[in-house]
């Protein structure tokens, strides 16, 4: 499928309509979704009617946005009015939100086409897809892998050309990841920069949305969509919102000398050599695009994902408290009492990862040992954000490999936890400090799977970030190469 630029071009000379356009990206999901089962709902009759509105915009002469008729997948955690939302659960079967999430209503008035809510972990824990109480969604490069989580529907969407553009949320990597294993880009923004209202809630402090694209243009032209402060959102940020797409240049060189740190603590021990290999020479790339490459310690990073798993299950528990049988989803009905009801509800409603966070932030929030582990990973989690101040009063953005490999066989790691949560050692601390993320791919494997490597900024540094994102991809060829699913 051609990019967001392409399409509008296609659009505004009537080159194509948006009704051709979308009936062609719901033939490819009704061809390829057996395979790869990225969507856990196809908006099909809704995409229609939302491009004929774009179509019927444009025969009246009326100018259209870069987003209008362009085809997108929303991550199934986003509440779309009207429209079924399960976050992957059980839990939420049958759920049909009455409102319509912040990002979605921005997208609807530019006139973007849903066409469906795309597959994920249950409530955003996992980073494989697997957790998710309905299907398990395979990586358009290799079947038989995982496309990442807990936002892999919305990367596999993308990566097998059934959507254009997507979006995920990123609490701790479920954005770069799903992007690093499917060989896309993904982006997850400075904390409060995205509007998180109408977006169900997992780890409040660490949520937040972002775009996925085939090429940096492609999320920088969405995330300026869906950008910008949000009265509805108490953590949304009252900022300016530059025009992201417009200030891509093929190099950096305009800004002075882009001083690059390349985080040490992400080298080495547990990373696979082909990895390392790839995002090396992609270092080399940006040297010779004119970076200053800097090697730098951050003390504290490898501390991120035990601070991470006592501060996001924490959160959790609270959070996910609201699912009892009362207000939405299913019900036990043969319960004898209102005790019994809650807890058949979620004994049945609940998968297996989510009662293993939620019992482990209930113990960590309890009398006794709030002390010993929620308050001591939130002051680790400030020693953290403090290593990367320190970091960028040295460099302007920091590099770091997306994921310690490539993408896993599907079963591989569901019987260890603990070698699943590492899989997000690279990227959860960039969500401990609010800061901003990219992920976009610099390589393949010898067996053909992408490579990502994550780029990292300063609290609203995004312009720059993709700056830098967009200069590397002219100079490679990576996001050119497309999975073979026919």
């Amino acid at each position: 499928m051609a990019s967001i630029r392409e399409l509008h071009q296609q659009l505004i000379t009537k080159e194509r309509s948006a009704v051709e356009i979308t009936k062609e990206a719901l033939e490819r999901i009704e061809a390829v979704e057996p395979k790869v089962r990225s969507f856990l709902c196809v908006t099909a009759d809704k995409a229609l009617e939302q491009a004929k509105a774009v179509d019927a915009k444009i025969a009246a002469g009326e100018e259209i946005g870069l987003l209008a008729g362009i085809p997108i997948a929303i991550k199934d955690n986003m509440c779309t009015k009207g429209i079924p939302t399960t976050c992957g659960s059980k839990i939420l079967q049958g759920f049909v939100p009455p409102y319509e999430s912040t990002v979605t209503q921005k997208l609807a008035e530019a006139g973007a086409v849903m066409v469906g809510k795309a597959n994920m972990d249950e409530f955003a824990m996992g980073s494989s897809t697997e957790t998710s109480a309905y299907q398990v969604t395979a990586n358009p490069w290799d079947l038989e892998r995982v496309p990442g989580g807990s936002s892999g529907g919305s990367a596999a969407a993308v990566a097998a050309d059934e959507a254009v553009v997507s979006l995920g949320s990123d609490t701790g990597g479920s954005i770069r990841l799903p992007a690093s294993f499917c060989g896309i880009v993904g982006m997850k923004p400075t904390y409060g920069l995205v509007s998180r209202f109408g977006l169900v809630a997992y780890g409040s402090s660490l949520d937040q949305i972002g775009p996925f694209g085939r090429s940096v243009e492609d999320i920088a032209i969405l995330l300026g969509a869906i950008a910008g402060y949000d009265p509805k959102d108490s953590t949304s940020l009252n900022v300016k919102i530059p025009n992201y797409a417009k200030s891509l240049k093929p190099n950096f060189k305009t800004r002075g000398v882009l001083r690059v740190g390349v985080i040490s603590e992400t080298f080495g021990r547990g990373l696979d050599p082909v990895v390392e290999k790839a995002v090396t020479k992609a270092i080399e790339v940006l040297q010779e695009l004119g970076a200053e490459i800097h090697v730098i310690s951050c003390p504290r990073f490898s501390y991120g994902l035990p601070a991470y798993y006592i501060i996001a299950p924490s959160e959790a528990s609270a959070n996910l408290a609201r699912y009892d049988g009362v207000k939405y989803g299913i019900r036990d009905e043969e319960a004898s009492n209102l005790l019994s009801m809650y807890t058949k509800t979620r004994a049945a409603g609940f998968g297996l990862e989510v009662k293993r966070r939620i019992m482990l932030g209930t113990y960590a929030l309890s009398a006794g040992y709030y002390d010993a582990y929620y308050l001591k990973a939130q002051k680790v989690r400030t020693l953290i954000k403090k290593d990367f101040d320190s970091a960028f009063e040295k460099v302007d953005i920091l590099v770091s490999p997306t994921a310690p490999t490539t993408a896993f066989k599907v079963g591989d790691k569901t019987a260890d936890p603990l070698s699943m949560y590492l899989t997000d050692l690279m990227t959860i601390p960039v969500n401990l400090a609010g800061l901003p993320g990219v992920s976009i791919p610099c390589g393949f494997d010898e067996q053909g799977l992408p490579i990502g490597m994550q780029l990292i900024g300063r609290v609203l540094q995004e312009e720059l970030l993709l700056q830098v994102a967009y200069a590397y991809e002219q100079a490679t060829t990576w996001n050119e190469r497309k999975p073979n699913l026919d």
